[in-house]
């Protein structure tokens, strides 16, 4: 299709999690599979903009007209700064915005907190025919629940066990599940915290806490390790992306996005009317 050419290996299978997997030894500013540079990677991204704006088209319509059931749900996570608004511009932005649902979980309000912590983030569910966007997820709560200490061990224990079991319930009702953890160095990370501060534009982007999140990043690390062992599965693979190269992540991310709207094998659907007789009422009317 013209997106493969620079790939030397399919972005599904170089950045799967899979059972060996160490987060500790991927390279943040590696580029696996990819053959090519910057500018390859934005011809690439050019070309793949299309085709998952047509695939996107084919899931919507699917459902607007055959009730087809099926979605996609994207989960991004990462460290401050690694880059998911910028996947949520350059890379959803190509397809047609009635068809993609945003969602972004911040510290949960005290209604959210009077229930179970997956019951804000079932209301956010994407709708069929929809791609569905977290940007953060009901992974917060076993990252920083944990690093922070705001659950007791056999809370976040339980929470494996919860969200393995409600990603099974998705999967099993016509969701493909694509996870993402954008792994970016701590040398990138202050360059880019640095920038922000030294442009007026990006001060509103920029929060003194991201400093005391930073300095947690050793037991982040850690957190994300276990949540790769725990919480990978057959139907809701995690997929870790380096980061400190921005046209890279979000190459990868819109690739893997493609890889799983193709393998739905989504087609145009067929017309509930006769086409000809709509033709010859135009041709008199």
């Amino acid at each position: 299709m013209g997106l493969e050419k620079y790939w030397a290996s399919d972005p599904m299978d170089v950045l799967r999690v899979r059972q060996d997997f160490l987060l500790a030894d991927l390279d943040p500013r590696s580029k696996p599979g990819f053959e090519g540079g910057k500018k390859e990677g934005k011809t690439s991204l050019e070309i793949g903009a299309e085709i998952l704006a047509d695939l996107q088209e084919q899931l919507f319509a699917g459902n607007q007209m055959g009730d087809d059931p099926r979605r996609v749900l994207l989960v991004l996570q990462a460290m401050d700064t690694a880059g998911k608004g910028g996947i949520v511009k350059h890379v959803m932005s190509a397809v047609d915005p009635q068809g993609v649902q945003l969602a972004t979980f911040k510290k949960p309000t005290e209604e959210e907190l009077e229930h179970d912590f997956l019951w804000r983030i079932r209301k956010e569910v994407p709708e069929a025919g929809m791609i569905g966007v977290f940007d953060r997820s009901h992974y917060e709560d076993v990252l920083i629940a944990r690093v922070r200490e705001l659950a007791p061990p056999e809370e976040i224990e339980r929470r494996y066990d919860a969200i393995n079991e409600f990603e099974a319930e998705l999967a099993a009702s016509g969701t493909t599940i694509v996870k993402v953890m954008l792994h970016i160095s701590m040398d990138e990370q202050r360059e880019r915290l640095l920038k922000r501060l030294d442009r007026r534009d990006k001060h509103w982007k920029f929060n003194p806490g991201d400093i005391d999140e930073r300095m947690l990043a050793p037991k982040y690390r850690e957190s994300y390790q276990l949540v790769f062992e725990r919480t990978t599965t057959p139907h809701a693979p995690w997929y870790v992306i380096p980061a400190d190269r921005k046209w890279y992540a979000r190459l990868a991310v819109q690739h893997l996005l493609i890889d799983a709207l193709e393998g739905m094998k989504l087609d145009w659907p067929l017309a509930d009317y006769d086409i000809e007789e709509q033709k010859g009422r135009l041709a008199t009317g």
